[in-house]
């Protein structure tokens, strides 16, 4: 989710490096992770063995949603996403900043819970029965380091994010290769995989509409490629296959990694795992020792979008705080090597607050409860940018860009506002998400207050210039 706009009347322009390939690896690689890795018992857990449905589901709400990305970024291709829509679309700041915090939130959230799932392996992997007190102070400590990484301004890199997309795939390959194996060997019940199962007397409908809304976290990332639009060559052109092949790869894998998992794997003892693929790889490959390097995998997997998030996250603050929408204390930087440290201390401390509170309240039901906020948020999110499509189709511009289906957007916009519906989230996830947005609005007043009281003239949030430095 980093974003990577910078001014033009400051900077040259970015240069257009990202051909077919590297673009198709980006969003593979972006979408891929956590969420499959660490919430593929949890979505059993709600309706049974048919965990592959609320996944196809999932990625239809997301491919429909993409039409929108890929009809906006042709448009404006310009590399500051959602909030560059949403004030193209409607010019109030105040929507446009909530949009900005919403996806700086999910952005910490989502580093939460890979931290959060990443603590969860080092424990399995080398066999420490620290308990969940054990889970968050290594969770915690990775968050932190994480913040000392960002303090040195390591950036994002292409071929980084190729070689963890490797180890990514490599992982979940294993996961299906091993499901192959199993039901070769009569060691796998695949008539599980037809059984829609839900807890008490909630409807099959309502269990499947939970399930989805919390699967959604799994294909979120691909719109995380739209900041890229300027480091790409003919993205007219090359978007809008990349893109929606790269949803298509990642669902098809999803969808073979869920069947495996409730075939292998009873749903009871599935849904209980904090670490469900590895309980995948020891049941169904025994005599196989590679059980042992699975955590580290899972490690590997995660530990970047951590990283990438709290980035983005800190870039956001920074970014506001430099044209007066937030405390000016945070667009604080490191001379020499301008880091933002006060915004990198601040979605630090914000993250590791967040792994203490909700562990506290929720214990093993953490990554859940961190997942399912980051898809809340971002579901919100792409309501407005499903809306912004169909409102800035009264405003053409002169050059070609893509045009999706005229429907879809309005489908887009339906089906992820329904998403977001109480029918569709847990309580936790509005507590938790309403919170972080919260803390937004407060720092957003505090600043109204103190530029109007100390003749402060504050810019109007411009989010092509967010992190312009």
């Amino acid at each position: 989710m980093s974003q990577t706009g910078t001014s033009a009347d400051h900077h040259p322009g970015l240069t257009r490096v990202m051909g077919r390939k590297l673009l198709l690896l980006f969003i593979v690689g972006d979408i891929l992770g956590t969420g499959v890795y660490a919430l593929t018992g949890q979505i059993a857990g709600e309706v049974g063995g048919a965990a592959w449905a609320p996944v196809l589901l999932a990625f239809a709400v997301a491919t429909v949603t993409a039409f929108s990305y890929l009809e906006l970024v042709t448009k404006y291709p310009q590399a500051a996403g959602a909030a560059l829509y949403t004030h193209k679309a409607f010019g109030i700041h105040f929507l446009t900043f909530l949009v900005t915090f919403a996806v700086l939130s999910s952005g910490i959230t989502s580093a939460s819970t890979a931290s959060k799932f990443l603590a969860e392996n080092v424990l399995k992997g080398f066999h420490l029965g620290w308990g969940q007190a054990g889970v968050t102070a290594i969770a915690v400590g990775f968050v932190l380091l994480l913040g000392v990484v960002n303090l040195r301004g390591v950036g994002e890199s292409v071929k980084l994010n190729v070689v963890l997309t490797v180890i990514e795939l490599t992982g979940l390959l294993i996961v299906i290769l091993i499901g192959f194996w199993a039901m070769s060997q009569g060691n796998a019940d695949i008539s599980r995989v037809t059984v829609f199962e839900t807890e008490g007397d909630k409807s099959v409908f309502l269990a499947l509409t939970g399930a989805t809304a919390l699967a959604f976290f799994s294909m979120v990332g691909f719109e995380d490629s739209v900041n890229m639009a300027e480091e790409t060559h003919d993205p007219v052109r090359t978007f809008p296959k990349v893109m929606l092949t790269g949803l298509t790869l990642t669902a098809a894998v999803y969808v073979l990694v869920s069947i495996t998992a409730v075939a292998i794997v009873p749903i009871g003892q599935l849904k209980e795992s904090t670490t469900p693929l590895l309980d995948v790889v020891r049941i169904g490959a025994p005599d196989v020792p590679i059980d042992a390097i699975y955590p580290f995998l899972s490690i590997f997997a995660v530990a970047n979008t951590a990283l990438i998030n709290l980035l983005m996250a800190s870039r956001l603050i920074y970014g506001m705080a430099r044209q007066h929408v937030l405390p000016a204390q945070l667009g604080r930087v490191i001379p020499g090597r301008h880091s933002p440290w006060a915004a990198i201390v601040f979605t630090t401390l914000l993250a590791a607050a967040l792994i203490i509170v909700v562990t506290n309240l929720l214990g093993s039901d953490t990554v859940a409860a961190l997942g399912g906020t980051t898809a809340l948020l971002l579901l919100g999110v792409f309501t407005v940018v499903n809306i912004a499509t169909i409102v800035l189709r009264r405003s053409p511009v002169e050059h070609e860009h893509f045009h999706a289906p005229r429907v879809l957007p309005w489908i887009g916009a339906v089906t992820c506002a329904f998403l977001v519906g109480p029918w569709a989230q847990d309580a936790v996830e509005y507590q938790i998400a309403g919170t972080m947005i919260g803390i937004g609005v407060v720092l957003w007043a505090i600043t109204w207050w103190w530029n109007r009281r100390h003749g402060v003239e504050a810019g109007h949030l411009d989010p092509a210039h967010l992190e312009d430095d």
